[in-house]
């Protein structure tokens, strides 16, 4: 297994200064340093209009983490294109690839924040059709070799051609959050790498893991350990009497991220947001806590179902990620090494692109 660093700063949940400077500064000491302990990548996240200070520029923090690191993936999870120019996307991503050497994973969505919606004045109900019309426009600027022209819906360019190109040819590999099973055979078959949540148990994501396995199979694409990623809260104890704290906030953490997003419908059919006294059985059923010896246990389990790549959220600390390098990540023989990657698909699957 590898392990890597999900979210970004945030100065609600930073443990140095309270302003977003400090926020900053105090994150990017920890991804320099969960490079030395041996950490993979680090993936950023994309809010707005939060109030607590949530990165909203993911890519402009990857540029500066480009120069601060060596070896470690710059990815984010994910940008909602929705909300971006997607040839604008297209030469940003690019940049952030060439000043990294080729190290960016270009994780994409369409976005579920209604407030988020309505402060860039876009229709959440456009969000599907917008995603797709970006979706083409990214994949056909990094295809042409000449200049193009789009015209669709959305977006209209002409006469135009991307630049600088990217190190990863024909493109940096794109991520897909998913977790609905329709959302898992689309990530596979149309040949995305996966993204799974925090929230998920270990038994759910096994599940997810099989049927996104299954789509890819069934489309002719190849497989491979980098394709998916999970995101687990680390909530690591010092000792077995740390334990009980660890989980109340962890609780408390599920809470008032429910509360900050709220998704239209999702509370009839999902227990996070419909059921606050489900929070405790869902950490205990999910997340990366307790002791070492604990954690450990937890992790071959989601090796056990085909998940090698680990993101910690939660606000971990260096102390945190100190404690765990030396505690836990010796127990994974190939912590720290890098999977082997595949060829990822250089053109549009059947159907159209996505």
């Amino acid at each position: 297994m590898r392990f890597g660093l999900f979210g970004g700063p945030s100065r609600a949940t930073s443990p140095g200064p309270p302003d977003d400077a400090g926020a900053y500064r105090t994150y990017v000491d920890l991804v320099v340093e969960a490079e030395a302990l041996g950490f993979y990548g680090v993936y950023l996240v994309e809010h707005h209009f939060t109030g607590r200070g949530q990165i909203s520029a993911s890519l402009n923090l990857l540029s500066h983490l480009a120069a601060r690191t060596s070896s470690m993936r710059l990815g984010t999870a994910v940008v909602v294109l929705p909300w971006h120019n997607p040839l604008l996307l297209a030469e940003q991503a690019s940049t952030v690839d060439v000043l990294s050497g080729g190290r960016l994973d270009l994780g994409v969505g369409r976005g579920y924040r209604e407030h988020e919606f309505g402060g860039f004045g876009v229709a959440i109900e456009e969000a599907q059709a917008r995603f797709d019309e970006a979706m083409t426009v990214l994949r056909l600027a990094w295809a042409s070799e000449r200049r193009f022209s789009h015209h669709g819906r959305y977006w209209h360019f002409e006469d135009v051609v991307v630049e600088p190109r990217p190190v990863q040819r024909p493109h940096p590999p794109l991520w897909l959050g998913a977790g609905s099973p329709e959302s898992l055979e689309r990530a596979g078959r149309e040949g995305y790498r996966l993204f799974l949540d925090q929230v998920g148990s270990f038994g759910l994501q096994t599940e997810r893991v099989a049927r996104y396995r299954a789509a890819q199979e069934a489309a002719g694409l190849p497989c491979s350990p980098a394709d998916v990623a999970v995101t687990r809260s680390l909530r690591i104890a010092r000792s077995s009497a740390d334990r009980e704290g660890l989980v109340d906030r962890q609780v408390a953490s599920l809470t008032a991220l429910a509360e900050s997003t709220r998704p239209p419908k999702a509370g009839g059919r999902n227990l996070f947001y419909s059921a606050p006294e489900a929070r405790r059985g869902a950490v205990e059923a999910g997340s990366i806590i307790g002791t070492p010896d604990e954690c450990i246990e937890r992790l071959r389990r989601l090796e056990a179902g085909g998940i090698e790549q680990v993101l910690f959220t939660g606000g971990p600390t260096a102390d945190d990620i100190r404690f765990f390098a030396r505690e836990v990540m010796p127990a994974f023989a190939s912590a720290g090494k890098a999977p082997a990657r595949r060829q990822h698909n250089p053109t549009p699957t059947p159907g159209g692109p996505r």
